[in-house]
């Protein structure tokens, strides 16, 4: 752990568990099930970082983003993406002012929709790649550059993305570098048959929730500092670099089914995510310190959409979550397991 680092507040601490079941309460009023999704939006959230949603139409991935908006009172901007949307359309874009007065006339900046905190990004795969590429400086500067001058975006700012994994035809898969600003890639699946017949019995009546915020912007970037000062071990540090180092195809220690089935594996900020992710993980579980379960939990929503699998895995139907799976497995969790295998010891020394 780093010596220097600053003691870590455990009563602010204890203020992210017990906010997690505010949240958890308030979302349940609109949203029925869905747990793990709402964690790990919330763990991404208090890491600084992005979310890419996938799942069909009709789960409620917009409704469920404008709820967690709401009981965190922040600002909410939805954007539905388009083949037609333009650059400007997204950042905002300079317009002709006059003074009728005076008759003077100077340029004024419209802010676009991305000057909110909580951004959706509804169906990105359908936009042009150079929209797409529009919040490529947002997410990573949070800033935006129209003409020569660099607008500040507001803090917190958190954009969450969603697309149709079915339909694809006309749209535009996002690239690599692009996913790879997004901290999780996480799927919405169907409700069990218990969490489907309470949706059909909400949503027919005439009853309407009403959602209470929990935290303000300000508590939010409060804890978002404070998650970076949970301690983590170097024992953890390993293990999440191990998880890592083994999806990069040709490596020294590298399983031999990574080298057969992945085209190419995650770079550094797969491991940043997998740590900073362990360190909210924990403190919304109720832990001062980050386990290596932490980071065993996050590797699918953090390595799925940065691992890209080859042909022959495809042929197999085997994904990026399975290879994921059988690297989780493979995996020693011990400290000792894991310095004394010849395998990762290869890993430690590349």
């Amino acid at each position: 752990m780093d010596a220097d680092a600053a003691p870590l507040d455990t009563a602010q601490a204890s203020k992210l568990h017990e906010a997690r079941d505010a949240i958890r309460e308030q979302l349940g009023k609109i949203i029925v099930g869905q747990d793990q999704v709402i964690d790990e939006l919330l763990i991404c959230l208090f890491s600084r970082g992005h979310c890419l949603l996938e799942g069909v139409p009709g789960l409620a991935k917009t409704l469920m983003i404008s709820t967690l908006s709401r009981a965190l009172d922040l600002r909410f901007s939805r954007v539905q993406f388009t083949p037609d949307l333009m650059p400007a359309d997204v950042t905002g874009t300079e317009i002709i002012e006059e003074d009728r007065a005076t008759g003077h006339r100077e340029m004024r900046f419209m802010e676009g929709p991305l000057f909110a905190n909580v951004i959706l990004a509804d169906e990105i795969n359908r936009t042009p790649p150079k929209t797409q590429a529009a919040l490529l400086e947002a997410m990573q500067e949070r800033q935006v550059t129209v003409g020569r001058i660099r607008h500040t975006l507001p803090d917190p700012f958190f954009v969450l993305a969603t697309q149709n994994p079915i339909e694809q035809e006309g749209t535009y898969p996002l690239p690599e570098a692009q996913q790879d600003r997004f901290m999780f890639k996480i799927f919405v699946r169907y409700p069990s048959f218990d969490e489907e017949f309470e949706v059909a019995r909400r949503t027919t009546g005439t009853d309407v929730a009403d959602v209470q915020p929990i935290l303000s912007g300000e508590d939010i970037l409060a804890l978002q500092d404070l998650v970076r000062q949970v301690p983590v071990s170097d024992h953890v540090v390993r293990f999440a670099l191990s998880l890592v180092r083994q999806t990069r195809v040709g490596s020294e220690g590298v399983p031999d089914f990574v080298d057969e089935l992945v085209g190419w594996g995650a770079g550094p900020r797969a491991v940043q995510y997998l740590i900073l992710g362990g360190k909210a993980r924990a403190l919304l579980e109720g832990r001062f310190h980050v386990q290596v379960e932490d980071i065993a939990a996050l590797a699918p929503p953090v390595l799925r959409h940065r691992m890209v699998v080859n042909f022959a895995a495809e042929s197999e139907g085997i994904s990026s979550d399975d290879v994921v799976q059988r690297i989780l497995a493979a995996t020693p969790k011990t400290e000792d397991e894991l310095t004394r295998d010849a395998r990762f010891q290869k890993i430690f020394a590349s």
